[in-house]
C-alpha cells in the first residue's frame, strides 16, 4: 500500500526495491532486487462530444414499436408522453467521425413491425455538425507528471472525547504504544498521502479546545506555534497531537466551518501560482456538528477549489450529519444562499464500520479522491504536462533542450 504512492508519483512509474532475508545472528542477507512497474488498465482514454442535426423528418401520428438494439432513435415529441418514432440509426463512433469529415448525412431507417428483417430507408437524415475527440487523462497521468496532493489534518478537541488521562477516552495515549483512533487515522492516511507531497510539510490544526490563551478556538495550530501551522512529516503531526493533548483543555462545541475555510484559503492561494497542487484535508471527529449549515456553506465555497475533505468519525456518536455532508445520495450540498456545490468534495467514513473489516480506513477514505481530483482538473481543462529536467544552459543557437 505505501509503495504504491512512491511508484505512481515517479515519471517512470517504476520502483526498485532491495530484497532481504533475516538469517539468524548474521543479520540481513541481500537477495537481490525487484523492480515494480505500475500500469493502468483502461478500455479507452478518449471522450467524444458530438452535435447532431436532422433534416427532412416525417411527421408521425402512429407509434411504431421495435426491439432492435439501435444506437440512435429519433422521436416526434407529444405532450401526452406517447412520443412517435420517426426513425432509427445504428452507427459506430468511426462512422460518426466520417459523417462529420465528409459533411454528409445518413438516412434513418424504419424497421417493419411485422418483418424484423425488412427495413424502410427514410428520406430523413442525420448529420454530425460537430465531432470533438479529447483525451481523458487518468489520476496516474497527473501524479507521474509532477502534480501533488498536499495533506492537511484537523483534530477534534471537544470534551465529548473524554478526559485524555482516562483509558476510555478516545484521546488516551497508551504507554504501550497502542494507537488510539485519532493516531490510527493520522498514521494510515498520512503514510499514504505523504508520498504525493514533495516537501512533506503538513498544516495541522485542532478545533473545539481551550488553548494556550485560555480561549476556545475552532482552528488552532496543533504545534502550539503562534506563527506557523506546518509540521514536518507524519511524525510531526503525531508529536504535535500528543503535545496538544498535554497543553489544550477539551471544550466545545463541534464546529467545522473555520477549519474548512482555513484550508480553502490555502488551496485558493495556490490556484494563482500553480495548477499542480491539490489539497486534501483530513478531519477526525467524534461528535455531532453544531454548525451544520455553516459547514455546508464552507464546503460549497470550497467546491470550486482544488480541495477534498476526508472525514473520519471515531467513537459511537450518531454520524447522520456526516452522511449529509458526504452527499453520496446524489444531492449536492446547498448553501444558505441557495448556491449548489459545483462538485462533491467530501468522503466520510465511520471508523467503527471498517475496523476489522475487509478494507482499511485509508482504502475507504481514499476511494473517491481520484475521481474528485479528476473532476476538478477536467472541468478547468488542466492537463498533465511532461516534467522538464533542469539542465545547464544550452548553447544560444540551440532552441531546444533534449
Amino acid at each position: 500500500m505505501y509503495w504504491k504512492g512512491q511508484i505512481v508519483t515517479k515519471q517512470s512509474r517504476s520502483l526498485t526495491l532491495k530484497l532481504h532475508n533475516k538469517k539468524g545472528q548474521a543479520g540481513l542477507v541481500n537477495l537481490g532486487t525487484i523492480t515494480v512497474h505500475a500500469e493502468e488498465t483502461i478500455a479507452s482514454r478518449n471522450a467524444v462530444e458530438i452535435a447532431f442535426r436532422c433534416a427532412h423528418l416525417d411527421n408521425k401520428d402512429l407509434f411504431s414499436k421495435s426491439d432492435n438494439p439501435l444506437i440512435l432513435e429519433c422521436f416526434d415529441f407529444n405532450s401526452s408522453g406517447n412520443h412517435v418514432l420517426i426513425g432509427k440509426i445504428q452507427k459506430s463512433i468511426v462512422d460518426m467521425e466520417k459523417l462529420h469529415k465528409e459533411k454528409i448525412g445518413a438516412n434513418f431507417i424504419l424497421p417493419s413491425s411485422r418483418h424484423h428483417t425488412h427495413e424502410k430507408v427514410l428520406k430523413g437524415q442525420l448529420f454530425v455538425d460537430r465531432f470533438i475527440e479529447t483525451k481523458l487523462y487518468s489520476f496516474l497521468d497527473y501524479m507521474s507528471s509532477g502534480f501533488e496532493l498536499n495533506f492537511m489534518v484537523a483534530v477534534d478537541f471537544t470534551a465529548s472525547n473524554g478526559n485524555p488521562r482516562s483509558r476510555d477516552s478516545l484521546h488516551y495515549i497508551d504507554p504501550t504504544g497502542r494507537l488510539n483512533a485519532y493516531q490510527q487515522a493520522i498514521m494510515e492516511v498520512g503514510e499514504v498521502i505523504q508520498f504525493y507531497d514533495s516537501d512533506r510539510r503538513f498544516p495541522a490544526w485542532g478545533f473545539g479546545g481551550r488553548t494556550y490563551d485560555r480561549s476556545v478556538s475552532h482552528c488552532f495550530n496543533l504545534n502550539g506555534s503562534a506563527g506557523g501551522f506546518e509540521v514536518e512529516g507524519v511524525e510531526g503531526i503525531m508529536a504535535a497531537y500528543a503535545s496538544a493533548l498535554r497543553n489544550v483543555n477539551l471544550a466545545g462545541p463541534t464546529l467545522f466551518g473555520q477549519v474548512i475555510n482555513t484550508a480553502a484559503d490555502i488551496a485558493g492561494h495556490s490556484v494563482s501560482s500553480t495548477n499542480r497542487k491539490y489539497f486534501v484535508l483530513l478531519i477526525i471527529t467524534d461528535g455531532v456538528l453544531t454548525d451544520l449549515q455553516e459547514t455546508k456553506n464552507a464546503l460549497v465555497r470550497a467546491s470550486d477549489l482544488p480541495l477534498s475533505v476526508l472525514i473520519v468519525g471515531v467513537g459511537g456518536a450518531d454520524f447522520t450529519q456526516m452522511e449529509i455532508l458526504d452527499a453520496d445520495n446524489g444531492h449536492r450540498l446547498e448553501s444558505s444562499l441557495g448556491r449548489i456545490a459545483t462538485r462533491d468534495i467530501v468522503q466520510f467514513v465511520p471508523m467503527r464500520e471498517v475496523h476489522g473489516g475487509q478494507i482499511s480506513i485509508v482504502q475507504a477514505l481514499l476511494e473517491e479522491l481520484p475521481g474528485q481530483f479528476l473532476t476538478y482538473m477536467r472541468t478547468r481543462e488542466i492537463i498533465p504536462q511532461p516534467i522538464t529536467v533542469p539542465a545547464t544552459a544550452p548553447p544560444q543557437d540551440h532552441p531546444f533542450v533534449v
